[in-house]
């Protein structure tokens, strides 16, 4: 038995690789005759070929004596073809089909599988194929009668036509000059099929010789099918493993590769899934589930996988919502496509669902009418929109899929930030799209939506610690603020100020107003604008600040006209020099203005603040001499154009470091908007809010030599 299952080996035979004929060898095949009817005994007459085409054309008698040829049916095609009278140029000379034409046509443009083998003396020898081509009758002469015979029909009618005229009409010519071709006309006119038909015939034919199966000629060129070199010399062993070898002689073709089964759409492989790269992973997961958490995503993606790649990956492609993933609408809906139930564009389907998203930032539930209402869209693709993310209860409306997925929110609070200033971007697009009123109250950032809780009391004691002690700073740098304006005002000609006593705590003695202990509500000074409360007759104000009842008045409308106009050009400005622009915008006033009645620092930094603008703590040096209103840097925190985002993430980075250098704001810019960002959006940022010096670069209005 054990030797049955040997397979013991036979005989051994070299195999040589020959390549003298490797790029002449053609195979032909005649798919249209029988193997027992060769045409090696047929006269061949000539042959040509287009080598660059592989078109190979060769002409073959035909035996007209034989007793199976029609002559007459021969002599009426021949006289079809050439007409009555013969030249150089007829078809068929003897005025009888006496031979046809045979034309290529390539089997396959792949012919590295395929060799002529030559077995002598022990020893097998291959060439490698440069062609296979196959031969057909060509009856390109019967176009030829039908052009003869279009050409007695027209002389025939041109003939009787012209006998009643004496002189052919004359015929006015208009001459057109053509426009130069676009390049996607040349790309259309290229890839053409007359284009392509006239490049091919513009290749010159090449006239062979043909020698016969047993012509001297052909012996010797048999010859070559033999390796022709020194086995000694350049013999090599073969150093591939069986497996491999084989697997080199037969390589699976790219047919059989693309009959393999594809799986339904609905359905993910994750074999598959592995073997591309992790953003692809990642796309493909999040656009097939469409919410998910970031740890079920981890288990999804395996145990190997960087979280800080994922995290980078997946911001690319998903939003945060209540601390879980949702796709982005423009994964779900590409370009240049359109809804299935509306045909609306992919453009307004993408508003429409971020819409969607951006409520169940805000809430647990949405209102599947009130979505209807605001985007106007079909009541199928609002539904499409909630099924994405949300499950419908009876009379409650649809709630969120998924719970709040608090330890993300903590343990990634950097993420959070990221994509608080996303939204707020995104739900600046659709306040203006939509004609949403804004929201004056401040939210917590996206994601840090939950249910609500109770807040202890040790973390309320704590909050109030932080809240006394933050505005104690605040008092004093108000203060300080006070007590140089006041020096500053006293130099002025013609002007006298009054130093009113002030408290131990910084308060206005004759003021019996309470305390304000909000950051927003410092000490009001008495100096305004350079000038003292009450210089000019007439006013809504008392000793700098508003009276009651005037916050809609006129002097709050000018001085918020003001502030909103100055920070749509100026972006960034520190308190001294938002003073300074205002009381050049003062001085250009007309006497009696009501700007005149006096404003204060206080009632200044209210306005800026109540006009969507934001104060931010720039971490100077200790050693740097900076005065207390050079300290206070005012930013416009939204201005309702694209570059919003870019300079939200701007003033972020310098709340943590005064002096930052370009590469780094570029790098940070592009890891927190999740996209390259262009050098010429880049320069716009830092044309609108920033001042270059030293190779650094600082926000206007901070720089200290």
């Amino acid at each position: 038995m054990a030797n049955e299952e040997d397979d013991p080996v036979v005989q051994e035979i070299d195999v040589y690789l020959a390549k003298s004929l490797a790029e002449k060898l053609y195979l032909f095949q005649y798919p249209v005759r029988p193997a027992s009817m060769t045409y090696d005994d047929i006269a061949h007459l000539s042959a040509k070929i287009k080598p660059k085409q592989q078109k190979v054309e060769i002409e073959m008698a035909i035996d007209t004596l034989n007793p199976n040829y029609c002559r007459s049916k021969g002599e009426q095609i021949a006289l079809n073809v050439d007409g009555a009278c013969a030249d150089e140029t007829s078809t068929y000379s003897s005025k009888l089909m006496d031979k046809q034409t045979f034309c290529s046509s390539q089997t396959t443009s792949n012919t590295s599988r395929y060799a002529a083998a030559l077995y002598r003396q022990g020893e097998l020898h291959l060439t490698p194929l440069h062609g296979i081509l196959q031969l057909r009758p060509s009856f390109s002469y019967l176009d030829k009668a039908d052009a003869k015979h279009r050409e007695r029909e027209a002389a025939n009618e041109a003939g009787d036509s012209s006998q009643d005229e004496a002189e052919e009409d004359v015929k006015q010519i208009t001459v057109r000059f053509s426009r130069p071709e676009s390049e996607q006309a040349r790309q259309r006119r290229v890839q053409s099929y007359e284009f392509l038909q006239k490049k091919h015939a513009e290749e010159p034919w090449v006239h062979l010789h043909y020698y016969g199966l047993r012509d001297s000629r052909s012996e010797h060129e048999r010859q070559y099918l033999l390796y022709q070199g020194s086995s000694a010399v350049e013999n090599t062993e073969l150093v591939k493993s069986p497996s491999e070898y084989l697997l080199m002689l037969m390589p699976p073709s790219q047919e059989e590769e693309r009959d393999r089964p594809v799986a339904p759409s609905n359905v993910l492989s994750m074999a598959q899934l592995r073997t591309l790269p992790l953003a692809e992973q990642i796309r493909i997961l999040m656009r097939n589930v469409k919410v998910m958490p970031f740890a079920n995503l981890m288990s999804l993606l395996g145990p190997s996988v960087d979280s800080v790649a994922v995290l980078r990956g997946i911001q690319k492609v998903a939003m945060l919502v209540q601390g879980n993933w949702v796709v982005k609408s423009d994964i779900l809906y590409p370009k240049d496509s359109s809804s299935p139930h509306s045909g609306v564009p992919a453009e307004v389907l993408c508003r429409g669902r971020d819409f969607v998203m951006w409520k169940f930032t805000k809430s647990r539930w949405v209102v599947r009418k009130e979505v209807a209402a605001v985007t106007k869209l079909c009541a199928e693709d609002v539904k499409e929109f909630l099924e994405h993310m949300a499950l419908v209860r009876i009379n409650k409306g649809w709630e969120f899929i998924l719970p709040y997925d608090g330890e993300f929110i903590k343990k990634h609070p950097d993420v959070v930030q990221r994509q608080h200033l996303l939204w707020m971007g995104i739900q600046a697009k659709l306040e203006k799209v939509y004609n949403l009123v804004k929201e004056t109250v401040p939210k917590k950032p996206d994601g840090l939506l939950g249910p609500a809780g109770l807040v202890s009391g040790d973390q309320r004691v704590q909050a109030a610690k932080a809240n006394a002690q933050q505005n104690h700073d605040f008092l004093e740098q108000e203060l300080q603020q006070r007590k140089e304006q006041l020096q500053a005002a006293m130099v002025l000609p013609g002007v006298q100020i009054k130093e009113e006593p002030l408290s131990e705590e910084g308060e206005d003695e004759p003021e019996a107003e309470p305390i304000d202990t909000s950051p927003a509500a410092g000490l009001g000074t008495r100096l305004n604008n350079g000038l003292p409360a009450g210089w000019a007759a007439g006013g809504d104000s008392i000793n700098g600040h508003l009276a009651p009842g005037c916050a809609g008045g006129p002097v709050a409308q000018e001085l918020r006209a003001f502030v909103k106009a100055t920070f749509q050009s100026h972006f960034v400005l520190t308190l001294s020099e938002l003073k300074r622009l205002f009381n050049q915008h003062v001085a250009g006033l007309p006497r009696g203005h009501v700007l005149f009645s006096g404003i204060s620092d206080h009632m200044l930094q209210d306005t800026v603040l109540a006009a969507g603008c934001k104060q931010i703590l720039v971490p100077f040096p200790r050693q740097a001499a900076v005065s207390p209103s050079e300290q206070k840097v005012f930013v416009l925190w939204e201005s309702g154009d694209m570059s919003d985002q870019h300079r939200q993430v701007l003033f972020e980075i310098f709340s943590k470091n005064y002096r930052v250098r370009r590469n780094m704001i570029q790098s940070r810019l592009t890891q927190e908007c999740g996209e390259d960002l262009s050098k010429q959006d880049l320069d716009k940022v830092l044309k609108d809010c920033c001042v270059s010096y030293g190779g650094m670069w600082y926000l206007k209005g901070t720089v200290q030599s």
